[in-house]
């Protein structure tokens, strides 16, 4: 991956990031936002996947299932939020919409995708820093400001 910071002022950084062929994008972004001590942040994206793994809550259930994307995707809106989960540590949460070449969509939160041919993404960092914590109720980690 490369990135630039493109501006900085009063405590908010905006970043531009581009994904190579065959990154995996969750644990890369985790990986950056580790770096750059990131844990209260938005990111957008565009770009395409050759594989992706999407995950969709199922409520009644109170767990997550996996649906596996195995084929040349476009990522047509890649949309989260970086935040600090309970260890400190910042936690990624991506929702995505991948286009197939047939003109249909599938979508769902972000798992795993491999990138394919690149990931053009912006991530703009907000001066207080956001926090994920499990939720009783519902069984998620959830963001609470």
């Amino acid at each position: 991956m490369q990135y630039r910071l493109v501006e900085e002022d009063q405590g908010r950084r905006t970043f531009a990031l581009v994904m190579d062929i065959g990154e995996e994008v969750m644990s890369t972004i985790t990986a950056f936002a580790t770096e750059q001590s990131l844990a209260g942040s938005s990111i957008s994206g565009i770009g395409g996947f050759q594989r992706a793994k999407l995950g969709y809550f199922a409520w009644d259930q109170k767990e997550f299932i996996q649906n596996e994307i195995d084929e040349q995707v476009e990522l047509l809106s890649f949309q989260g939020t970086i935040a600090e989960g309970g260890d400190g540590s910042p936690t990624v949460h991506v929702h995505v919409v991948l286009g197939r070449s047939n003109a249909t969509t599938r979508g769902g939160h972000l798992v795993e995708g491999i990138v394919r041919p690149t990931l053009e993404a912006i991530v703009v960092e907000m001066p207080e820093h956001l926090h994920r914590l499990y939720d009783d109720e519902t069984g998620l980690v959830l963001l609470k400001p």
